[in-house]
């Protein structure tokens, strides 16, 4: 029977596994749970979810860990739903390439629209990369270091490889792409991709600009490609000429 999405549920509070449980399901998704890192590592083996809902404060291997190995592995949502209070946490989060993050006691409601954002961006992704090959041809632009191709949402080094990128991160690219040599405000940027219910806390936009940095640019501590305009927000600045486009 078709399902809104596959979810994995890792927290080892069993209560709130059961109620995302039941309340998920009742909205059509698909969910499994788990207890610790081993049970969700499994679980991920055994069938891939769209988006995990992952806890940090997990016994043995902590949420953190965890969430680094599945965005180096796995191209899936990843929502960190935690009780952890410190900006630290948050930050280390989104660093890692969390989607998004969400603070307990949580309201279920905003729960799931936190889910359905991350699963819009990520199924925007399939359908682009299915027909990128034979329906149109790859559009490729230089960013910084490296190329993205909005056709199949691919971020390509200098060398060739391909660098993972989160769909939050794609969808930014794409908005600086769309806005060339425009100073944009991190409520321009929330809204030029469709997040607003996205934003966690004030400094999100702020890391996930740090992080596409740390990919794009040839030295991340001087950028070139996405400077900030101190006080008002984030200017991409596109080579004069984009020869690999």
């Amino acid at each position: 029977m078709p399902t809104n999405g596959r979810v994995l549920v890792v927290d080892d509070d069993q209560s709130v596994r059961e109620v995302l449980a039941e309340y998920l399901g009742g909205h059509g998704y698909e969910v499994v749970q788990a207890d610790r890192g081993t049970a969700m590592r499994e679980a991920v083996e055994a069938s891939l979810p769209d988006v995990v809902l992952l806890d940090l404060n997990l016994p043995g291997e902590d949420g953190l860990s965890l969430a680094r190995f599945l965005r180096e592995r796995y191209d899936v949502g990843i929502i960190i739903v935690t009780g952890a209070t410190g900006v630290a946490d948050r930050v280390a989060g989104l660093e890692i390439g969390a989607d998004d993050y969400v603070m307990k006691p949580f309201e279920l409601r905003e729960l799931l629209a936190r889910i359905k954002s991350v699963l819009r961006r990520m199924q925007a992704r399939a359908p682009a990369a299915a027909t990128a090959g034979a329906a149109k041809p790859s559009a490729r632009f230089a960013v910084g270091a490296c190329t993205l191709d909005t056709s199949s949402h691919q971020l390509f080094a200098a060398d060739g490889h391909e660098i993972p990128l989160t769909a939050m991160e794609f969808d930014l690219l794409k908005v600086f792409l769309e806005h060339p040599n425009q100073v944009l405000t991190r409520d321009q940027l929330l809204t030029l991709t469709r997040n607003r219910e996205w934003e966690p806390f004030d400094r999100s936009i702020d890391i996930r600009i740090a992080r596409l940095r740390r990919k794009v640019e040839a030295d991340p501590d001087k950028p070139q490609a996405i400077r900030t305009v101190r006080g008002a927000g984030y200017v991409f600045a596109p080579p004069p000429r984009d020869s690999r486009s």
